[in-house]
């Protein structure tokens, strides 16, 4: 099971998040969820998706947030001229 969690925890870029984008990192993420829901892994393993799945929510969030900040700045723009 370490196997599993560790594959599944990994994606397809290891630990690294940054050429992960909004949608592929918020698939991971609710996948990371429901086997963590699911239950029946060590708690090394429990840990390993728990870690990941808060790496993959603040990829997540920081990919929203600079999306707004590009929103807010387009109709500032807009606005001004």
């Amino acid at each position: 099971m370490a196997e599993e969690a560790n594959s599944a925890g990994a994606g397809s870029n290891g630990g690294d998040l940054n050429g992960l984008g909004y949608e592929q990192a918020r698939e991971e993420l609710v996948a990371t969820v429901q086997r963590l829901e699911a239950g029946g892994l060590s708690l090394e393993d429990s840990l390993a998706l728990w870690e990941r799945g808060e790496a993959l929510a603040a990829h997540c969030q920081a990919k929203l947030d600079g999306a707004r900040a590009r929103l807010d700045a387009a109709v500032a723009a807009r606005e001004e001229g």
